[in-house]
């Protein structure tokens, strides 16, 4: 009885994957290069405010590795088909509160941000998750507008608490 060898089939590897790896990468090292521009002397160097830049730069240089490793192996799972409508609705939401954050402030930006994802996600209709988003964003702004200290854009519902 013989044994024959062992078909073997070459793989090719998955571009696609290797894009996001590459993706990745240059991630990593865009973080590493202005963590690097950071003026910081003395003890802060070491464990100062560019810390955290390096430290997730460093785990974005691994999770490229890794995902280029397996994209190179090509043996991808299989993927499931892009839904285009709840893309769109996300995508939007994020192009309105760019657009209007200046405008209309944080809260009513954000707002519309918060339902146009939930409407993406298939829950609610939107003249309920409008209402809350803002409310929802509203609270944010006060937290770090008045709690912290901190400046997020302000429109005419936050320039009635300033």
């Amino acid at each position: 009885m013989s044994i024959a060898p062992e078909h073997t089939t070459k793989r090719r590897p998955d571009w696609p994957v290797l894009g996001i790896a590459a993706a990745l990468a240059v991630v990593a090292v865009v973080l590493f290069w202005d963590a690097s521009l950071l003026n910081v002397r003395g003890f802060a160097a070491r464990f100062g405010p560019a810390i955290f830049p390096r430290l997730i730069g460093g785990m974005l240089l691994i999770l490229a590795v890794w995902t280029a490793i397996d994209a190179w192996r090509g043996n991808p799972p299989p993927r499931e088909k892009d839904d285009l409508p709840p893309i769109a609705w996300i995508v939007g939401g994020l192009a309105a509160q760019m657009l209007l954050l200046t405008t209309a402030g944080f809260s009513i930006a954000t707002g519309l941000l918060f339902a146009a994802t939930v409407r993406g996600f298939g829950r609610g209709p939107l003249w309920k998750t409008i209402p809350i988003g803002i409310v929802f964003a509203f609270v944010v702004w006060f937290i770090f507008s008045k709690g912290l200290d901190l400046t997020l854009p302000a429109g005419p519902l936050e320039k009635l608490f300033s």
